[in-house]
């Protein structure tokens, strides 16, 4: 008997210590740092966002922390139940050693521990091992299911997000599509817009080449003076206001000899020549601007057409003087600060000695001229090329070349 006992209190200690190491195996995951208590987390120490399952597994470690207080409960109950037992075995054994025998003694401890006399013996320490045992499994799937149903959660929502995002990207794809294809759609109408204004440009272009190729062509509107008298001349109605810089132009074709005479002329109240071009005898060509003289380099007597200009500025009297677009000649200090004066009269064909008349026969231009054009500036010399190559058209601002600005005379009175 008291090695039965003895066995039976070893057994107990081990049952003991195997509750704590099986309770130990099952001490809820330590919370992270800085969380609060209370809140659910899962096995790594990540935070379960949703609601349901944090109430779930609150309850659940509760419940766990109650069991657990119970188990400990029930095994200072145990221990106190084992010192009881040790010492009614300690007193049983004195009995038995004074008054019987080994075998009656054997006996009567079979009979005394059929009788349990002492009534408070708890029940078997393995059936407690084993429900805390299944009570920790239970727990356990419990808390797998959780980690499970915690991981199908976020793999779903996981699934939701990529689902929204990947209908957002595809709403963005397909506007940024419809974009693309009004933008296609307004840049091949505005290409069609331009193409339709070049077009009409290059129409009204035309249209204004044919309707000015009387300006161009010498040929269509030109005086022509054949004879050297003193009568036959051209006049300019238009009358010059005060300048202080001119550009000429024209075309001419001559071969007189000696010299092409006066081409033309302008005259104002007391000085007869204002402004004069003329080449007479064996003199080279010549510009008078307030009766001063400046020799120009140009050589039209060949007869054919040339086209020639003079441009002129009152600063410091600097001249230039073209022919057939090419600068053949500069100079200054012709008739320098000196401003042309307004209302004179414009003769072609013949050099004036009083305004507008007394005109030298020696001194008529023979030959044809076209294309008088006058500007109160300065051109460049872009300009003057294109004006002699024919691209462009620039009708004179201060005396264009109108036939209803050109008057053809013939006056007699002045026929020595």
């Amino acid at each position: 008997m008291l090695i039965l006992f003895g066995l039976l209190y070893l057994v107990s200690g081990q049952l003991v210590r195997t509750q704590d190491a099986t309770g130990s195996r099952f001490v809820c995951n330590a919370i992270p740092p800085g969380a609060e208590p209370g809140c659910g987390y899962g096995p790594t120490g990540n935070r379960i966002p949703s609601s349901s399952v944090e109430e779930e597994l609150r309850d659940t470690i509760i419940q766990l922390r109650e069991t657990i207080l119970q188990q400990k409960e029930t095994i200072v109950s145990q221990q106190g139940t084992i010192k009881e037992l040790n010492s009614k075995l300690a007193r049983c054994e004195a009995a038995a050693d004074d008054s019987q025998s080994k075998s009656r003694g054997q006996g009567s401890r079979r009979k005394d521990y059929g009788k349990n006399t002492m009534g408070d013996l708890p029940r078997d320490p393995g059936d407690t091992i084993d429900q805390l045992g299944k009570t920790m499994q239970s727990l356990k799937g419990r808390l797998e299911n959780l980690e499970v149903r915690e991981s199908l959660s976020v793999r779903d929502l996981l699934r939701q997000r990529l689902g929204a995002l990947e209908t957002q990207l595809l709403r963005k794809v397909a506007e940024l599509e419809e974009e693309k294809s009004q933008l296609y759609n307004e840049t091949a109408a505005h290409r069609q817009r331009t193409e339709n204004t070049l077009n009409a440009l290059m129409e009204r272009i035309t249209e204004l080449e044919k309707n000015n190729n009387a300006f161009k062509s010498p040929e269509d509107f030109k005086v022509s003076l054949p004879l050297r008298t003193n009568y036959l001349f051209g006049r300019i109605k238009k009358s010059l206001p005060e300048m202080y810089a001119f550009t000429i132009c024209m075309w001419l074709k001559s071969s007189a000899s000696p010299g092409i005479g006066t081409p033309f002329s302008y005259g104002v109240p007391g000085q007869a020549n204002e402004i004069v071009l003329i080449e007479w005898g064996n003199n080279p060509i010549e510009l008078l601007v307030n009766d001063k003289v400046a020799q120009l380099p140009l050589s039209v007597s060949d007869g054919r057409w040339h086209h020639i200009c003079i441009t002129w500025t009152t600063r410091d009297g600097f001249w230039e003087a073209y022919q057939d677009g090419e600068r053949l000649g500069t100079g200054d200090n012709l008739a320098p600060w000196h401003p042309i004066k307004p209302g004179g009269v414009i003769i072609l064909g013949q050099e004036q000695d009083i305004v507008g008349g007394r005109f030298d026969a020696t001194q008529a231009f023979v030959g044809e001229l076209s294309q008088f054009n006058m500007w109160d500036r300065v051109l460049r010399p872009v300009d003057i090329v294109g004006l002699a190559n024919c691209s462009a058209y620039m009708p004179g601002n201060v005396v264009p070349w109108v036939d209803a600005n050109v008057e053809i005379c013939e006056d007699r009175a002045f026929d020595s």
